[in-house]
């Protein structure tokens, strides 16, 4: 089954298994030439009359246990990135003035578009990079330890943590009820959840461009639009999480190579700063006198 999604999309070892994890029949490659075939007779097998080959896969498969290793490097990478972009920025207070937030607003400039352009290569690339995925997850916490100490001033201390703890409770939520609920997941709601995430990028791209002409929507501010766009980006996190773990158990159940472990890092990282920055500026609206 191939996805819509567009960070498994590049990887063609989500698509290959002789059944998936639903039981359903599928066939390797979906039509696709593997590397190995014609090139070494070697590596070819005999098979059983009416069985799909598969080539040989090199190196260990995928494990839970590999995606949650990779997944925990990449989430701690991004704290302590978070971290030490809040405690070696200078101090600053509600009074503060435009050159005392300068060293914040560049580390939040520099962090959010470093990380989305990092996204977009880590999201279309077809063999998955370690190292732009730590890159990413740096990047990500430089921006999130910006933003967090600007909203931790401007809104409370409670602010943002509640948004860690929402973040990591939402997490353990949606797992669990993946898990107890058995939730399947179709071809329409992976379609509309990969819509709805581009076009949310896409509003955000166009309220930064009218911005830089003193022009705002709101869609992102605080105010009443602001909260309805802020909750539906919580719900949608929430839905990235559910293809998330949808295609990590098609993964673990494919045998994929390990190094796919990484692409599942990568893309609950995106869903938990996802789910973050939403619950940050929901808390941030409901703070406010």
């Amino acid at each position: 089954m191939q996805s819509n999604n567009p960070v498994f999309r590049r990887s063609e070892e989500f698509s290959r298994s002789g059944a998936n994890a639903y039981g359903n029949q599928t066939y390797a490659g979906n039509g696709a030439n593997y590397q190995g075939y014609g090139s070494d007779p070697s590596t070819w097998g005999t098979g059983e009359p009416g069985s799909v080959e598969t080539p040989a896969r090199s190196g260990a498969p995928m494990t839970i246990d590999s995606v949650v290793q990779k997944t925990g490097i990449s989430i701690g990478v991004v704290i302590v990135a978070a971290m030490a972009t809040w405690i070696l920025t200078p101090e600053i207070t509600p009074a503060s003035n435009a050159d005392d937030l300068s060293p914040l607003i560049a580390a939040l400039t520099i962090g959010s578009l470093g990380a989305f352009a990092l996204s977009m290569v880590n999201s279309f690339k077809r063999v998955i990079s370690p190292g732009l995925v730590i890159g990413f997850a740096l990047l990500e916490g430089v921006a999130l330890g910006a933003l967090s100490k600007l909203f931790n001033v401007q809104f409370g201390e409670g602010v943002v943590q509640g948004a860690v703890i929402g973040t990591f409770a939402a997490f353990a939520g949606t797992l669990a009820a993946y898990k107890i609920l058995n939730i399947k997941v179709g071809a329409k709601f992976r379609t509309f959840v990969v819509a709805a995430m581009f076009g949310m990028v896409a509003l955000s791209l166009m309220e930064l461009v009218l911005s830089m002409f003193g022009q705002s929507i709101g869609l992102f501010g605080f105010g009443g639009l602001g909260m309805l766009t802020a909750i539906a980006g919580l719900v949608l996190g929430v839905f990235m999480l559910i293809l998330d773990f949808d295609f990590v158990e098609q993964g673990v159940a494919n045998q994929i190579p390990e190094r796919e472990s990484w692409r599942a890092a990568f893309a609950m990282t995106v869903s938990l700063v996802w789910i973050y920055t939403n619950l940050l500026r929901l808390l941030a609206i409901f703070s406010q006198d």
